[in-house]
């Protein structure tokens, strides 16, 4: 069989036009944040808290200054969550507005989980939480924060359960999740420092949780687990769980998150006096 002879034209447009699709992808993907794992399936349903979970082991026992880290809304009038261990020893936290003002917020510790409750005379709208969702290994999870200071945000899929072994001056056992980095903002190299109180946020765009701990040589991220979220968070306190965020994807999780941070429902922590 013979094929028509195509003239030279036709090869070429076709070979530009190849060439432009290639670039303009190679585009989009260098401009946001890059997810390594496109598929969106998960696992089995996440078991309960057993006595056989896996364990971390953090020591506390120096001492150090308090850090800055992040924080987000929880009720507009003024209620926001962090973890405890960003605002721990600090005298006078703040939330930061922009780059000429702080506001000043009180703080309510949790007695044995790393959460915090801030409070300020007014506030921004609350982050719908999620407090009866079913987890799943594998799970697609997102990040919003300040980590080294700076905007910038994390994507991850989930583990499982673990436990958190606090020691130093305050020794406790903490259940939590643990999940494996996947992605992360373009330029944030190193450690997620900073991003310590950030929501962890489902497709839905609901807060599962508080991020509160890494491990960069596991390539993991701790954080709360249902069970020591929701009640240190509390009832009275929780936003309306019918609520829903704003859907979040791999496509558009950096610009979910820089709008969560301009309108300041994801908000820099900052301790001005010690």
């Amino acid at each position: 069989m013979r094929f028509p002879h195509l003239p030279d034209w036709t090869i070429y447009a076709a070979v530009i036009g190849v060439i432009l699709i290639a670039s303009l992808n190679r585009g989009e993907r260098a401009e946001a944040p890059h997810d390594q794992h496109a598929d969106d399936a998960s696992g089995p349903l996440l078991g309960p808290i057993t006595p056989f979970d896996p364990s971390v082991t953090v020591d506390t026992s120096d001492e150090h200054e308090p850090v800055s880290g992040t924080a987000f809304s929880i009720a507009g009038d003024g209620r926001w969550i962090t973890a405890r261990h960003v605002v721990e020893g600090c005298r006078k936290p703040a939330l930061v507005i922009d780059k000429t003002r702080a506001l000043a917020a009180d703080v309510r510790l949790a007695a044995r989980a790393d959460v915090a409750l801030l409070l300020t005379d007014g506030g921004p709208p609350a982050l719908p939480i999620a407090a009866e969702a079913p987890l799943y290994k594998g799970q697609r999870a997102f990040h919003p924060g300040f980590p080294q200071g700076r905007p910038g945000e994390v994507a991850s899929r989930l583990i499982g359960r673990e436990t958190l072994k606090i020691r130093g001056h305050r020794s406790y056992d903490e259940p939590v999740l643990a999940w494996a980095e996947a992605g992360r903002t373009h330029g944030l190299k190193g450690t997620l420092s900073g991003l310590s109180g950030a929501p962890v946020l489902d497709r839905r765009g609901r807060v599962l949780g508080v991020t509160i701990a890494e491990s960069p040589r596991r390539g993991r991220i701790y954080t709360t687990a249902p069970d020591t979220f929701v009640p240190a968070v509390g009832a009275q306190q929780r936003a309306d769980e019918a609520a829903l965020g704003q859907a979040v994807t791999t496509q558009n999780y950096g610009a979910v998150s820089d709008r969560l941070r301009r309108d300041l429902r994801v908000a820099q922590v900052v301790c001005l006096t010690l």
